[in-house]
């Protein structure tokens, strides 16, 4: 039952229009008109980039004198180094990159905020260059990027 006042839970506009997304002859959405081409010019260059990759890859491994298992192997490496890390010391230094970027602030700035909750700039530069970080960082860094300690050693786990 809906209450006055309340707008019912299902809802429908007969106003609104809705253009089918199909990839490789075969409709796989449907979306709004301005939506639907800018996510399709991104899954395009998408697309583009892997073919890219692809090329470049065999390249190297024709150079190299390598055959179609190293091709896929050699491809695999490079996307694997260009995933966003999701655990560990480099998410860490990932969420700081973030929050300096949430800031809005200069590298110099953000070493003067972070120093400010007692994380030093030798400290952040070893987290930025891969190196374990110290319990009582924990803290600092907790409060630094607004998160629970245990959601910080979440991250560093693993076990997000």
């Amino acid at each position: 039952m809906v209450l006055p006042g309340e707008p019912p839970a299902w809802q429908f506009t007969m106003a609104e229009t809705y253009v089918p997304l199909s990839y490789e002859d075969e409709v796989v959405g449907f979306c709004k008109p301005d939506f639907a081409a800018r996510i399709v010019d991104a899954l395009n260059d998408n697309e583009k980039l892997y073919k890219a990759l692809r090329l470049a890859c065999y390249d190297l491994v024709g150079r190299s004198g390598g055959g179609e298992v190293q091709l896929d192997l050699l491809m695999e490496q490079y996307l694997t180094k260009t995933a966003f890390p999701t655990s560990g010391v480099a998410a860490i230094a990932v969420l700081l990159r973030d929050r300096q970027d949430e800031l809005d602030v200069t590298d110099k700035e953000f070493i003067r905020f972070c120093d400010s909750y007692r994380l030093p700039k030798e400290k952040l530069q070893a987290i930025y260059d891969g190196e374990e970080i110290d319990s009582e960082d924990l803290g600092p860094l907790s409060r630094i990027l607004g998160r629970s300690v245990d959601d910080l050693m979440q991250v560093l786990e693993g076990s997000v």
